[in-house]
């Protein structure tokens, strides 16, 4: 009785650990485990959460349990991470097992992606894109810039050579198109190139506002991942380094020193603690989510849409429940950018 209660315990830890999981966990699994029973139950997952447009929903675990609800609700996006590791999971168990289904699948989700490209190359938060501000192109969370590695990824690795030679193809044009797009999407202040704000008009570029509290701004998280984006390019041309140079000469110019944030405790809080600044000689360079553009200053925006100067000013709900400081250009500016300056000039001298 003792050994099958042990047995009962790991299966529910076990099943514990895998509604947690998410598909990019399991993508460094090996070949021989995506031939196996286990992906295979995971793979009948994600296949049922595909939705009927070929994309994947956002802030839904795709590989605990087979979706069987109407099938015509689901809403594939681009956003907050869904789509492309459903994608990369599909073409290892193609891989492994050869199925079709999963090549089936797989070319489906691929489609969603590249049809949903503006011709600028830009692209909206889901695909089709409505009249909202989902329309916009969108860096926010990453979006566009996990669309471009994963299109590269089609485009050049290995791993995609089931894919036919005309999508590899329309891959890397993509990708170039949407290098493109982010090069015009750069802001420009008073003539001096800056960064990107987290999303952009799908037509003219301009930066764009999306909720209510995320207004057009100067955006000092989506810009670092842009960044690295663009850092990672073979051969970068003369404007990729250009803009790689502005971005990180903006954030070195825009970090904030002196300053932590910390979470307290607050009786009167409904968490019964709150976040607020405080000053610290000693802390780490820190960066505001946004900066207003004409001033470079950092803003703080509650769900009224009313921009503050201070954290403090903005209520509780929204002090508390979103990113407004991060250390997220840290590692390009101390780490990243020598590396790759370095790199550049060798090209070049050589």
């Amino acid at each position: 009785m003792i050994f099958r209660c042990g047995l009962i315990i790991a299966a529910l830890l076990l099943v514990a650990q895998i509604a947690d999981a998410r598909p990019k966990d399991f993508l460094k699994k090996s070949d021989a485990w995506f031939a196996g029973d286990e992906a295979q139950r995971i793979a009948k997952s994600i296949l049922s959460f595909q939705s009927e447009t070929g994309g994947w929903p956002k802030n839904v675990d795709t590989t605990a349990a087979r979706y069987t609800g109407d099938r015509s609700q689901l809403k594939g996006t681009y956003d907050n991470g869904a789509t492309t590791d459903e994608l990369r999971f599909l073409a290892r168990i193609y891989k492994a097992t050869k199925d079709s289904k999963y090549h089936q699948s797989f070319d489906r989700g691929l489609a969603y992606i590249l049809k949903g490209q503006y011709q600028n190359g830009g692209w909206p938060q889901f695909s089709p894109p409505g009249a909202g501000y989902h329309r916009h192109i969108t860096f926010n969370d990453g979006a566009m810039v996990r669309l471009l590695e994963f299109l590269r990824e089609v485009a050049t690795a290995d791993r995609y050579e089931f894919v036919d030679d005309h999508r590899r193809q329309a891959a890397t044009i993509a990708v170039s198109r949407g290098i493109d797009c982010i090069l015009k999407c750069q802001i420009r202040v008073e003539g001096t190139l800056t960064v990107w704000c987290a999303q952009h008009d799908e037509i003219d570029f301009r930066p764009q506002p999306a909720r209510t509290f995320e207004l057009a701004t100067l955006s000092g998280c989506e810009s670092a991942g842009i960044t690295r984006f663009l850092m990672s390019i073979d051969d970068p041309s003369p404007e990729i380094v250009q803009s790689v140079d502005a971005a990180i000469a903006w954030f070195e110019r825009s970090k904030l020193t002196g300053i932590r944030v910390a979470t307290e405790k607050d009786k009167k809080g409904p968490e019964g603690i709150n976040r607020v600044v405080v000053a610290d000689e000693h802390a780490p360079p820190l960066w505001a989510r946004f900066y207003q553009i004409e001033t470079n200053q950092p803003v703080f925006v509650d769900r009224d849409g009313i921009p503050k100067a201070t954290l403090a000013e903005i209520g509780y709900e929204r002090r508390n429940g979103y990113a407004w400081y991060g250390t997220w250009p840290q590692k390009l500016l101390s780490d990243d950018y020598p590396k790759w300056r370095r790199k550049i000039s060798l090209k070049v001298s050589s």
